[in-house]
């Protein structure tokens, strides 16, 4: 009897939509048999950006209770997903701060063969949600890891058209996350799953 998949989901999220997407990874992940860590990494910004933006500092509040990803944590998991928000069309510095402190671990080869993944929030449509995710993924290149992208593997990825990662356009906070980002999650939570079950069994 092989040992759950071991998932880490390790976020970035200012106002709170990066967050709700890890919160449906997660609930997929459980439900799919693994043993998942939600966790975020560590916010940068100074306390008076934070306290500029309502909805930031709400967040910032609310979770305060959520564990700060550690390199250990990595090391830990069979699989991670990456998430955050897109900043310029390109991936947040709180989450590349974190992905620059993992150089230990690649240092030792312990990045190499995990399963790795990505999720994104933008403002508005066509605003760097595949760009962002592909910058994501040039760091899991230089890891050795194994891209688990969901791509258009079921018929609901047609409805949300992005085959790179779970993507939400939020509308500056008007357009909480729906049903077909929930789906989208799902879809790409249970992928990586099965994958990394499928390598770990293989071990």
């Amino acid at each position: 009897m092989t040992t759950p998949v071991k998932l880490a989901i390790v976020y970035y999220s200012s106002t709170g939509t990066i967050a709700e997407i890890a919160d449906a990874l997660h609930e997929a992940g459980v439900k799919a048999g693994a043993e998942v860590r939600l966790l975020k990494v560590a916010e940068l910004a100074p306390q008076s950006a934070i306290d500029s933006n309502p909805a930031w500092a709400a967040h910032h509040v609310a979770s305060a209770d959520i564990p700060e990803a550690t390199p250990a944590d990595i090391e830990w998991a069979d699989a991670v997903i990456f998430g955050t928000p897109t900043r310029f069309g390109n991936v947040s510095s709180q989450l590349k701060q974190f992905i620059d402190t993992l150089g230990g671990l690649w240092a030792e080869g312990k990045l190499t063969d995990k399963v790795y993944s990505g999720f994104v929030s933008t403002a508005t449509a066509h605003a760097g949600h595949e760009s962002t995710l592909l910058a994501l993924y040039n760091s899991i290149h230089h890891f050795g890891g194994i891209i688990a992208s969901p791509g258009f593997t079921d018929p609901a990825k047609f409805v949300d058209g992005n085959p790179y990662g779970t993507s939400h356009a939020d509308g500056q906070g008007t357009k909480p996350v729906d049903e077909v980002a929930r789906t989208a999650a799902r879809i790409q939570a249970e992928r990586v799953i099965r994958i990394a079950a499928a390598l770990k069994a293989a071990a």
